[in-house]
């Protein structure tokens, strides 16, 4: 057929960006003094490794002999903050992340709104959520509210930047079809847009929401509140067993969302 694609049949070596050859020895090379020098400018304390490592093994020991029942009231009241502070800040920044992302979709909305809505995403994206959580600690005092105005916070710049890039590159074929009917803006995202992006925003929210809980867990060691601020507590007091414990119950909690996620995934698709 003359309308068939064709494919090569050899293999061909993709273009390099440096095509002189002593260039690129020479900026192996000084990649390679660069990496001796980095290493050669890290400071060790040879004294203070040996005692860390009496302190991890320590650490190690209390993991594999956790204590739940020693701080149980303290561990089961971070787990149920950390676990209303995911699934709030979940659902909360999904819904804020949604017309974020389809204000700031190229193809879909006016210049003034797609500059606007990537300056949202953009400033969003660029704080970590260590820093979010104390700037909200800050002003509004330890808690779960800082950590779900973190989460929240944190969802929307993750959710809105991919959704926008999803919408982005949707079939315009479908699109068109849709705007050949003289179909509505919203006629145009409800019957063109969503379905394709749909099951991917589902993925995503999913993938959020195992990333906020572990997320909750870190931001706790700022004053957040959540697992994280037991888990601190626990450590800074040398209860390792106690730590140990925190640790397996969050592992056990995120490979539980890891795997309910994968087959609700699979599920929607």
């Amino acid at each position: 057929m003359s309308g068939a694609a064709t494919y090569p049949r050899r293999w061909r070596r993709p273009p390099q960006i440096v095509r002189d050859r002593r260039w690129r020895i020479a900026l192996q090379i000084a990649i390679l003094v660069y990496l001796v020098l980095a290493i050669g400018s890290v400071e060790v304390n040879w004294a203070r490794v040996h005692d860390g490592l009496e302190r991890g093994q320590r650490f190690a020991m209390g993991f594999l002999q956790p204590d739940f029942t020693s701080r149980w009231r303290d561990i089961s009241q971070g787990l149920v903050e950390s676990l209303t502070m995911t699934l709030t800040s979940t659902v909360v920044g999904v819904a804020i992340s949604v017309p974020i992302g389809i204000g700031a979709a190229r193809n879909l909305a006016p210049r003034g709104i797609y500059y606007l809505c990537r300056g949202i995403i953009a400033v969003s994206r660029a704080l970590q959520e260590i820093i979010i959580a104390i700037f909200f600690v800050a002003m509004f005092g330890f808690g779960p509210l800082a950590g779900f105005l973190t989460l929240s916070f944190a969802t929307i710049g993750f959710i809105s930047k991919l959704l926008a890039d999803d919408i982005e590159e949707i079939d315009e074929a479908q699109a068109e079809a849709i705007r050949a009917t003289g179909a509505s803006w919203w006629q145009l995202v409800n019957y063109a847009v969503q379905p394709q992006v749909m099951p991917r925003l589902i993925g995503l929210s999913l993938y959020r929401l195992d990333i906020n809980f572990r997320e909750s867990a870190v931001i706790g060691i700022v004053g957040a509140g959540g697992i994280g601020a037991t888990l601190n507590t626990a450590i800074d007091r040398y209860e390792y067993d106690s730590a140990g414990a925190v640790l397996l119950i969050i592992i056990v909690i995120v490979m539980v969302a890891e795997y309910g996620s994968s087959y609700l995934r699979t599920f929607l698709q």
